[in-house]
Order: structure tokens, then sequence, then C-alpha cells
């Protein structure tokens, strides 16, 4: 009886995927920490630099990318 029961419960959760909500808050927190990055850095984000970016600035944008494919990972990712 136990294991029907517990089948019951098994059968009545849904999958639900994450959706733009959690890709939404993903991409504000990526925003979030690229925008405290180019300011530990000295530096405004958003302001091109071209070809002359210093290191540092190569190292937040590098992280940002990152950031934005975790968040592709989110989009699709399922949640119970």
């Amino acid at each position: 009886m136990k294991i029907l029961e517990i089948g019951a419960v098994f059968s009545a959760v849904s999958l639900v995927m994450a959706g733009p909500a959690a890709y939404g808050i993903c991409q504000a927190g990526c925003a979030a920490v690229v925008t405290a990055c180019y300011s530990a850095a000295g530096f405004t984000w958003g302001a091109t630099l071209g070809a002359s970016a210093p290191a540092s600035i190569l190292l937040c944008n590098s992280a940002f990318g990152t950031c934005q494919a975790a968040c592709a990972a989110t989009l699709l990712a399922p949640t119970l």
C-alpha cells in the first residue's frame, strides 16, 4: 500500500521549466557583478575602450560572458 501512495505523490508532481523569470534574475545578477567589476577597475561599464582595453576590463568582460552562458542554461533547466 505504501508503494501506491508514494507512486501517487510522484505522479502528481509535474515538471516546470525555470523559464524567463529565472533567466531575468540571472541576467540582473550578471549585470550587477560586471558593473561592480568595472567600478573596482576604475571604469564605467558600457563605455567602449576597443583595442586599448586594459587587462582588468578584459577579465571583467570574460567573466560577464561566462555568467551569460550560465544564464542560458537556467533558461532551459527543469525545476520541480
